[in-house]
């Protein structure tokens, strides 16, 4: 199972970059998966996208790419090739670590502070869960009458702050190479 969810989530992300090696220029989109979980929860689809690609990015073949088996523990970042081995890790560090040390996935949901919309841990590590988990938190950081970049400082550090604004202006460079300004976005 395991290993058919690797090809398969490898299929969605990867597939601009198998049109970009193969000469054929291409705007950068959100793979249809971020797209999906951007609309279910209002958000826009590139914030999403870019939130991901910080979080939890990885250099593959000089791309970029979001990797969906990824943990954090108190700030240093690993990386599994299956969600089989990130949920063994998981539950090996949870056992030392505390939870709110944690993040997990994608989106880099944290173990401590999100365990309320999980039953447990390695429910993190799926890849459209979590993509609609981090969508549905980016919403409830959004304020109408401030910018959805300020939403995703806001989904880094709650509490704002000089941390919240080097996010933003990260996630900002991430949009820079998406399809649309993030300068365009007030409400969904």
């Amino acid at each position: 199972m395991a290993t058919s969810m690797s090809r398969h989530y490898a299929v969605l992300v990867w597939g601009a970059a198998l049109l970009t090696n193969a000469g054929l220029a291409a705007p950068e989109l959100p793979p249809p998966a971020y797209q999906l979980a951007a609309a279910q929860s209002q958000v826009p689809p590139n914030l999403l996208y870019a939130v991901a690609l910080q979080e939890s990015g990885r250099a593959i073949n000089g791309r970029v790419v979001p990797w969906p088996w990824t943990l954090n523990v108190a700030g240093q970042s690993r990386r599994y090739a299956t969600r089989r081995e990130a949920c063994a890790a998981l539950r090996q560090v949870l056992q030392v670590t505390p939870a709110t040390r944690v993040d997990v996935g994608l989106g880099q949901l944290n173990a401590g502070y999100q365990r309320h919309r999980v039953r447990q841990p390695c429910e993190l590590l799926e890849p459209y869960r979590n993509l609609r988990l981090a969508a549905s938190i980016l919403r409830e950081q959004f304020k109408p009458d401030q910018s959805w970049l300020r939403a995703a400082g806001r989904y880094h550090r709650p509490g704002g702050g000089a941390a919240a604004v080097r996010y933003r202006q990260r996630v900002g460079q991430h949009l820079a190479r998406l399809e649309v300004a993030p300068s365009t976005w007030r409400t969904p």
